[in-house]
């Protein structure tokens, strides 16, 4: 009925949206509706009829492989935003309207305690810390600039967690987004006090650490859910990345943690601790633009080389950020060695341990390499680019 009064709207006034009735009601009453009115709302009305369809469609797919022929998204608006990534470009916030996906849960039904309201930039970094820190089970604090993890730490306790992580990259740390997999306590918030960060988002505060973190000029405080199973099982999800007239669509790399088969292809076997630090260091290189190298010692990232044209550029920018810390670390690379150098260099900074997909050709240059320096390397067999 929705559909054919809209169809027929020069003749018929179809209204779907409560905000609708007062303003349609006062214009009925001093005579009629305008053209351009009545064609607003039928616009209103299809949309409508479209997110019910997509929503019922969504459900009728669940379970079923693969990618249809034909596919529509369903979001609706939660916030304008001031500007786009820059300030001459408009922007908005839009939800995904999924069935089952838990949609209520991560950055986009976040709820705000505090600060000043969120900027484009601000959603896509907090998007990126609190992915990083719920792919992690055990209690772990991300920093992040440019959606890249400056900072990432696991600890038993989140205090400690939070100060490992702000060692990765002290100065990079200044006017990043703090997140956390726990409540954020007392002390976790004292340690963030003398530092200037635009959010922290936690699943909970302390009460005192809230009152604290409210002390912080202009910082948003934000409080997210922990994904559905969160701790338990990994769901994935659809991807959609867009370009010029149109999408790209994929299933999300959402390997579970630590459920890798490592490959030791060194004399050396890596010793349990370090194999502790290198499952850490790749599960945080699935969250690091490619190419990506990350240094990691006592599951601290040490060190980060991000988005480079060429992954030994990567690995010197880890290797000088990381300076004596990276003596007695461990390296994870998002892909393949296609040259020797990286190990090369690895060797310089002191690291002990590496764990890369393999699948080069050159394979067994970068074997020899390791073999040479007594460095212990393992294969995944997986690769984790971040385009």
């Amino acid at each position: 009925m929705i559909r054919a009064s809209a169809k027929n709207f020069p003749g018929v006034i179809v209204v779907v949206d409560p905000a609708d009735y007062q303003p349609v009601l006062e214009k009925l009453k001093k005579g009629d509706l305008p053209l351009a009115e009545r064609k607003r709302l039928a616009q209103k009305a299809f949309q409508h009829v479209a997110v019910y369809d997509t929503a019922i469609s969504q459900y009728l797919r669940q379970g079923e492989e693969g990618f249809p022929e034909e596919i529509t998204v369903a979001m609706k608006k939660r916030y304008s935003l001031r500007y786009g990534e820059n300030p001459h470009q408009k922007a908005a916030f839009y939800a995904e309207l999924a069935a089952g996906t838990g949609q209520n849960t991560g950055i986009t039904w976040a709820k705000q305690l505090s600060g000043k309201e969120l900027s484009f930039n601000n959603i896509l970094d907090a998007d990126a810390a609190w992915s990083v820190v719920t792919d992690f089970a055990a209690p772990s604090v991300a920093i992040i600039k440019h959606t890249n993890p400056c900072g990432l730490a696991s600890h038993k306790d989140i205090a400690e967690a939070y100060r490992r992580a702000f060692t990765g990259d002290e100065v990079a740390a200044f006017g990043g987004i703090v997140a956390a997999n726990r409540p954020v306590t007392l002390a976790m918030a004292e340690a963030m006090k003398p530092v200037f960060y635009e959010i922290a988002i936690a699943p909970e505060y302390e009460p005192k650490a809230l009152e604290l973190l409210k002390t912080k000029k202009d910082m948003r405080i934000l409080v997210a859910e922990l994904p559905p199973g969160y701790g338990k099982a990994h769901s994935g999800y659809v991807d959609y990345r867009r370009v010029k007239g149109g999408f790209l669509v994929q299933d999300s790399d959402s390997l579970p943690e630590g459920q890798v088969d490592l490959k030791v292809v060194t004399k050396r076997k890596p010793t349990a601790k370090e194999i502790e630090d290198l499952l850490f260091a790749w599960q945080a290189a699935k969250h690091v633009k490619s190419n990506a190298i990350m240094l990691a010692r006592d599951k601290t990232v040490v060190g980060m080389g991000a988005g480079q044209p060429s992954r030994i550029i990567s690995a010197q920018i880890a290797g000088e950020k990381a300076g004596d810390k990276a003596k007695g670390s461990v390296l994870a690379s998002d892909a393949m060695f296609p040259f020797p150098d990286v190990v090369e260099a690895a060797a310089k900074f002191g690291v002990t341990a590496i764990i890369q997909p393999g699948g080069s050709i050159r394979d067994e240059d970068s074997i020899k390499a390791a073999d040479k320096h007594n460095i212990a390397m393992v294969f995944t067999g997986v690769r984790h680019f971040r385009h």
